[in-house]
């Protein structure tokens, strides 16, 4: 008798859990791939069962046992012609698959713009857009000069369900660039503080008075940037540069031709790049643009310094003015750079707990409970 009502409350206890699926093209080195992991354990936390789907099998880090794994893979769809026409043959694919596999999520989240174009034509309900960037700038609306047709078929994906900005900067941004067009809030990325810093604790690098950089090289972080700042300076600390991307190349030429070789590090991409942010002097990033800048809240978790560009999002949600410089202005950056070099723990900044997982997957689920009874209106 006891069993059996044991075995009725853990039925009971499975239908109430919550089911999310997160969606991205893959799990390979990058900051929104970092969140889909560090969010879907804040879910798992508050009693969800919680489920990551990829699209290409690539994956640069650990595989949290408490989330559980799929690969549909979009390759085999390349062959078939026209864009919209394979995406939409795709989501159906994805749906499914969705339905056969995982069953009816509470909440679908798109991360990035691979998964947002194919769950643009997905039938399952509950899909929500999770918008990581300042879109206007990574995708140079004011610069293209097919930004009317991009704009408009950005606005014709995003339009179709609500979308969550992992920033007030980004969410001001989005609606800026395409009008109330669905709900939207900003949420904040979350921040696994525990586990980075346990991760912190894996080894000691061999360097030592130094200043870290961890990003991809790519436009927005603007490398050739700090290393032009970095070399009016008077180079008392090496600057470590960690990450893979296309421009790293290009700067690694720009490193020599300065004479700055024994000076600048590459190391390349690290799973964990924690230990290299916990014993590094101070953190910078001179970036144009950022969504939410989670290299800044994960410094912060390790008590590290930071200094930071004031791009349009991201770093003056996470940093007292005094550790903020004009973006792409090199004598500025310089100027910082060479204040922390002499006395970085003035750079120090506190990490804000609203940020830890927990936290942030439970505003992920209030803001799908406020938007249920109003998305059909848009």
């Amino acid at each position: 008798m006891v069993n059996n009502i044991i075995a009725a409350q853990k039925a009971d206890s499975t239908k109430l859990k919550k089911k999310v699926l997160l969606v991205i093209n893959c799990l390979q080195g990058g900051g929104a791939e970092r969140v889909v992991l560090t969010l879907g354990q804040g879910f798992y936390e508050l009693g969800c069962e919680v489920h990551i789907l990829r699209f290409k099998p690539l994956m640069q880090y650990k595989t949290n046992p408490n989330l559980n794994y799929h690969v549909l893979k979009f390759k085999p769809y390349k062959l078939i012609p026209g864009k919209e026409r394979r995406d939409k043959i795709f989501a159906s694919a994805v749906d499914k698959y969705v339905t056969s596999h995982i069953g009816q999520p509470d909440m679908i989240l798109s991360n990035l713009d691979r998964a947002d174009s194919i769950l643009s034509y997905s039938k399952l309900p509950n899909i929500f857009y999770v918008i990581h960037n300042t879109v206007s700038l990574l995708y140079k609306f004011h610069k293209t000069s097919s930004a009317v047709q991009l704009k408009a078929r950005m606005a014709e994906i995003y339009a179709k369900h609500p979308c969550i900005c992992v920033s007030a900067g980004a969410k001001q941004d989005f609606i800026k660039s395409f009008g109330a067009i669905t709900p939207a809030t900003a949420i904040y990325n979350p921040i696994d503080r525990d586990a980075i810093k346990k991760q912190a604790d894996a080894f000691v690098p061999k360097y030592d008075n130094y200043i870290i950089h961890v990003g991809s090289f790519k436009d927005a972080k603007r490398h050739d940037l700090l290393i032009d700042a970095y070399a009016r300076t008077d180079q008392t600390m090496q600057l470590l540069l960690l990450g893979q991307g296309k421009h790293k190349e290009s700067i690694q030429q720009h490193v020599q031709a300065l004479g700055l070789e024994d000076k600048v590090i590459f190391l390349g991409f690290h799973d964990n790049p924690y230990p290299f942010i916990k014993h590094a002097q101070f953190k910078v990033l001179t970036s144009d643009w950022e969504g939410f800048a989670l290299v800044i809240a994960e410094a912060l978790a390790l008590g590290t310094p930071v200094i930071s560009t004031d791009c349009p999002s991201g770093p003056s949600e996470l940093l007292p003015k005094n550790n903020l410089m004009a973006m792409g202005d090199v004598e500025a950056i310089a100027d910082k750079m060479g204040q922390a070099m002499k006395d970085p723990q003035q750079f120090r900044a506190p990490f804000n707990e609203e940020l830890l997982p927990v936290n942030i997957a439970q505003q992920y689920l209030d803001f799908m409970n406020c938007t249920n009874s109003v998305v059909s209106s848009y």
